[in-house]
């Protein structure tokens, strides 16, 4: 909108009114020598215009700069960063399922503990239709592209392979919105979905990033590659690696036709492109068989992101079917995920004991005093992958042995329920007694184990650092403990 200008007084800083009008550009007539000397200002007359000049210039600078009360830009350009900065959250992970036909019935529970429809963001891929296609407890189906034009040249091995490859394009070109990160997995990896969040959040999704972990064994790692992430166990792969990887993937299926398995294809290409793993220790391939009691019972401080291979192994709990006992799990997962498993060591110095305790899974309690480095280590309670294999086979992580004679092992407490207060956490185990054996007194009737939490931000940074506990005894029964940060400088020992 327009407004009147006010007639201004003359400024004794401007120019007379007999100064020589200003030159236009629309002139007409040609200037005379005489004109254009009358022109060239003389020094009396450039200090004037000099003077003026200053004076229109300050007048904008007082008129132009903002109040106290306007933010100034750098303000205004720093609450814009914070107000549009989202952290990465479930809803920014895209999740794509290898399966098949017959094995998506078949292993449909194990996708329904860490699925929830409206809540997480998953597709199936299946070679063909199923009549759970479409079950709204289970991520939706999508039907894999042809394959078969692919080479494929491992000899004994399944063409599958391709296809489920070809999964991570096919990923890629659904175009959905607001992802950060794609995720690949099999149909029976378990996904303990807030702890992945916590895990990717850590790393820049803008940059190029293939995260995930090895086997657990070192014989399939030598086979296939210490530096490739199994498939099984899961990984990830950032939104812009993903939309490059996805337009020259094709090409690479092409170019390794004699690989074995889908995930080594991946990486072959991923490797092409000059990109190498960045490891997280909570993937887990469980490239093992029988009882994992020994891996689980002593996990890393890493948080734990995956399971695979449930089907091959025990119940995770005792007199418990492999269903009910990964349901169980859960229960204490999804009360405090960023706590599941994590180990506390503490010790009960007036009784001479000690005791482990894997959070929402299990509890040992030793006679005398056991080092916590010794702790550590993992219990061979489980065997080689490799069916009827010749000797033992090797690890990639420092391993004990675990007595065959039962009342040599530790007293054993499984955990029985996980119960929420306004002060935090209950979870409550119970005695698994095997044998008659003989134990020290204070220990001889105990049944029971209470330990109580504070419940851990899966948000929140937490410094790797393991936790303490104190031990109080309520009755010849009952055993409380109570986890709490270790204070600065405090060692986790028997004696101070």
């Amino acid at each position: 909108m327009s407004q009147s200008r006010k007639r201004r007084k003359p400024s004794p800083f401007l120019p007379s009114a007999t100064s020589p009008p200003p030159l236009s550009t629309t002139a007409t007539m040609p200037l005379s020598s005489s004109t254009i000397g009358n022109l060239i200002p003389t020094p009396s007359r450039f200090k004037d215009l000099l003077l003026a000049f200053s004076l229109l210039f300050i007048l904008h600078l007082l008129f132009r700069l903002p109040s106290q009360s306007q933010p100034s830009s750098v303000s205004l350009s720093a609450a814009f960063t914070s107000s549009t900065f989202i952290p990465t959250n479930r809803n920014h992970i895209l999740f794509s399922i290898a399966s098949s036909a017959a094995s998506f019935t078949r292993r449909k529970h194990y996708l329904s503990l860490w699925y929830r429809p409206n809540y997480t963001r998953a597709f199936a891929f299946l070679d063909r239709n199923t009549s759970l296609s479409v079950d709204p407890i289970l991520p939706p189906v999508i039907l894999s592209q042809d394959t078969s034009l692919f080479p494929f040249t491992f000899k004994g091995g399944l063409r599958s392979a391709v296809r489920v490859a070809r999964v991570v394009k096919e990923a890629v070109d659904l175009d959905q919105k607001n992802v950060r990160w794609f995720v690949f997995g099999d149909d029976d990896t378990v996904f303990f979905v807030e702890n992945l969040v916590k895990t990717l959040s850590k790393y820049d999704h803008k940059q190029w990033y293939y995260i995930g972990s090895n086997s657990e064994s070192y014989e399939q790692n030598s086979k296939y590659s210490f530096d490739m992430a199994f498939g099984g166990g899961g990984f990830a792969i950032s939104y812009p690696l993903g939309r490059v990887l996805a337009r020259v993937l094709d090409s690479c299926l092409v170019r390794y036709a004699h690989l074995y398995g889908s995930d080594a294809r991946v990486f072959s290409c991923l490797a092409e492109l000059g990109v190498g793993l960045t490891h997280e220790t909570g993937f887990h391939q469980v490239d093992m068989r029988g009882n994992l009691f020994g891996m689980l019972s002593a996990h890393p401080l890493s948080p734990l992101v995956s399971l695979h291979h449930l089907d091959a192994t025990d119940p995770l709990f005792p007199n418990m079917s492999k269903t009910e006992a990964a349901e169980h799990l859960f229960r204490a997962a999804n009360t405090d995920p960023a706590r599941i498993l994590q180990q506390i060591v503490c010790y009960d110095r007036a009784n001479s004991l000690t005791v482990s305790v894997a959070w929402g899974y299990s509890i040992q309690v030793f006679e005398g005093n056991e080092l916590l480095p010794d702790l550590l280590p993992l219990q061979r309670t489980f065997r080689s992958w490799r069916r009827n294999a010749k000797i033992d086979s090797n690890y990639m992580f420092n391993t004990r042995d675990y007595p065959r004679e039962p009342c040599k092992r530790p007293l054993v407490f499984f955990m029985e329920s996980v119960m929420t207060r306004d002060s935090g956490v209950w979870t409550n185990y119970t005695r698994h007694s095997i044998g008659g054996c003989s134990r020290v007194k204070a220990i001889k009737n105990l049944e029971h184990v209470r330990v109580f939490s504070q419940k851990l931000e899966a948000g929140k940074e937490q410094v790797h650092r393991r936790h303490c506990g104190d031990i109080s005894m309520t009755s010849n029964e009952a055993m409380v403990i109570s986890v709490r940060e270790c204070d600065i400088g405090e060692l986790i020992s028997m004696h101070f």
